[in-house]
């Protein structure tokens, strides 16, 4: 048996073999080793390269291979990329966000009773004070209209009463007898002739019946226009109304759309929700004036028919009074019988 002439322990020769052994597979094993991706945005931390649990064989120092780690051996701890946090989007402060196209300025009504009433309290206090002289000047239109009818009824229907005891009565005293209790302007024609002709009664002999005439016309004249004056009362409120309250309303429509317009200005925006409530506020009081001042013309037109009506009753009795004084005049130059 051959034996080698420097003898070797084993131990020795097992770690120089391990040695050798772990020096040639190194290289395989870095030529293998994956590459780390590529980072697009977000970069995730990359894992770190699988370190084998088993520890290896301390050498010492003697029997350390000579040969030094390559530029390869070292490459991929080298080219380890660090390990960093995802990057976050930064986001702007809530005060430099830009403002969206829909962010609208806070309207200036903030009323939510669209009603009639809602829209008169929202209102200015011009617009608030038109509405209330248009309101007052309709209270007076049915104010008159209920007064008016009350009396334009009453006076008719003792006029007719006065004109049919006229007319019945044979004599100009006989017919002041009979109205004696009367008050209405028809009766008073009668006791006013008989008291004029009573006066003339000295005279008519000498001066003719012609005198007496022309001043008892002249006393029904007066009684006549007198009454109708009286009864008219009223329904100058009622022109007057139905002339000027359209134009009332439409002052406070201007007042209040002019007071839109710089709403508008003021807030720097065309929504129709700022626009809006001030033109209603507006046109109420334009449809209050129109309410005021229609009734107030028709009404005024019906009681303009209804006078003119009750005139003509009393130039009724007053005709019959003149028939009744003309009648005894001419009854006086008859002879009286035996």
């Amino acid at each position: 048996m051959l034996t080698a002439p420097f003898p070797i322990p084993r131990s020795i020769g097992l770690a120089v073999a391990f040695g050798l052994v772990t020096a040639l597979a190194t290289p395989l094993f870095a030529q293998e080793a994956p590459q780390p991706p590529v980072v697009q945005s977000e970069m995730p931390e990359p894992s770190a390269p699988a370190v084998s649990t088993e520890a290896a064989p301390t050498l010492p120092a003697e029997t350390m291979p000579s040969e030094t780690p390559s530029a390869e051996n070292i490459a991929p701890a080298q080219a380890k990329p660090a390990a960093t946090a995802p990057l976050a989007t930064p986001q702007p402060p809530a005060a430099q966000q830009p403002a969206s196209a829909e962010t609208v300025s806070e309207p200036p009504h903030t009323q939510t009773d669209y009603s009639p009433w809602g829209m008169y309290l929202a209102a200015h206090w011009v617009v608030k004070l038109v509405m209330v002289s248009l309101a007052f000047a309709s209270f007076v239109t049915w104010t008159v209209l209920v007064f008016k009818m009350i009396e334009l009824a009453i006076a008719r229907a003792r006029a007719r009463r006065s004109v049919k005891t006229i007319h019945a009565a044979q004599s100009l005293e006989s017919a002041s007898a009979q109205l004696s209790k009367q008050t209405d302007p028809a009766a008073f024609m009668a006791q006013a002739a008989l008291i004029e002709y009573r006066r003339s009664d000295p005279a008519i002999a000498a001066a003719g019946p012609d005198g007496v005439k022309e001043r008892t016309r002249s006393v029904l004249d007066r009684v006549e226009i007198q009454a109708g004056s009286r009864i008219r009362r009223g329904t100058g409120l009622l022109a007057t109304i139905g002339a000027t309250a359209p134009f009332v309303g439409l002052f406070g429509t201007v007042w209040g759309i002019m007071n839109s317009f710089i709403g508008i200005a003021e807030t720097k925006t065309t929504n129709l929700a700022v626009v809006a409530p001030g033109i209603a506020e507006a046109l109420l009081a334009t449809a209050i004036g129109l309410v005021a001042a229609i009734p107030a013309v028709v009404i005024y037109n019906h009681f303009t028919r209804e006078i003119a009506a009750y005139r003509q009753s009393l130039g009724d009795a007053a005709a019959g009074v003149e028939r009744l004084l003309s009648r005894d005049l001419d009854f006086r130059h008859l002879p009286k019988e035996a």
